[in-house]
Order: C-alpha cells, then structure tokens, then sequence
C-alpha cells in the first residue's frame, strides 16, 4: 500500500473527520460534571481507606510496646 500524497491524506482525513459525531454542549457539561463528582468520592473512599489502614497499623504496632 503506498503513501497518499499530503493533499489525498488531509481530503482524507477532512472525510473521517465528518464522520464523527461530536457531543452537544451539554453532553460534554454533563459527563465533566460526572467526572468530577466520581473523582470526589473516590478520593473520600481512598481517604477513608487510608486511614482505616493507618489505624489498623498503629494498633498492630502498639500491641509490642
């Protein structure tokens, strides 16, 4: 299979481009809005986690002391 030249690669791309079905404004404002609030509660379950963890490991170190 050969190289198009650029002007057949980009009259190509501009055809795949228009295939494409790009999400409203408020598709892209929800999903943002989702990403964000999932970001959250992972964070809160990986703090709550990490302390779990933390109390867990003072209290088997605490039990030699």
């Amino acid at each position: 299979m050969s190289k198009p030249s650029p002007i057949e690669f980009a009259r190509q791309v501009r055809q795949e481009v228009s295939k494409v079905t790009w999400p409203s404004r408020k598709e892209t404002g929800i999903t943002t809005l989702m990403v964000f609030i999932m970001v959250v509660v992972a964070s809160l379950f990986f703090l709550v986690v990490d302390i779990g963890l933390s109390k867990a490991v003072e209290f088997l170190l605490g039990l030699g002391a």
